[in-house]
C-alpha cells in the first residue's frame, strides 16, 4: 500500500508564504493524479488542487486562483503546493492524496497522508 507523508507546514503570518510537500513511499507519484486538500478547523475536508499523472492540473478551490500553484519534481518524485500570499482563512490542516484521476469524489481516493498543519497568525 501507498504511504504518503506530507511535509512543509508551519506557523506563519498573513501575507507570508510555505511550500507545502507530499512524498511517498512504496511507489512513484508520476503514477497517480495527486490532490491538495484542507480541513479547517470545524469545517469539513475540501479539496484545493489537483495535477494530473500527466502533469496537467486542476483548480477545485477559485479562493486560492492566483495564489496557490501544485507541481511536480519526477526525478525527486515528490509534489509540492506552493501557498502564497496567506491569509488567515487558508489555515487548517493540509493532506495529500492520489489516485487514478483528478475527478474523484474525497471518498475515492484510496490513499492518504497524515496531514501537515498549516497555521496563519500574526
Amino acid at each position: 500500500q501507498v504511504q504518503l507523508v506530507e511535509s512543509g507546514g508551519g506557523l506563519v503570518q498573513p501575507g507570508e508564504s510555505l511550500r507545502l510537500s507530499c512524498a511517498p513511499s512504496g511507489s512513484r507519484l508520476e503514477w497517480y493524479a495527486v490532490g491538495w486538500f484542507r480541513q479547517a478547523p470545524g469545517k469539513e475536508r475540501e479539496g484545493i488542487l489537483c495535477s494530473t499523472n500527466d502533469g496537467g492540473s486542476t483548480i477545485i478551490r477559485n479562493s486560492v486562483k492566483g495564489r496557490f500553484t501544485i507541481s511536480r519534481d519526477n526525478a525527486k518524485n515528490t509534489v509540492y503546493l506552493q501557498m502564497n500570499s496567506l491569509k488567515s482563512e487558508d489555515g487548517g490542516v493540509y493532506y495529500c492524496a492520489a489516485g487514478p484521476d483528478c475527478g474523484l469524489a474525497q471518498g475515492v481516493w484510496k490513499y492518504w497522508g497524515q496531514g501537515t498543519q498549516v497555521t496563519i497568525s500574526s
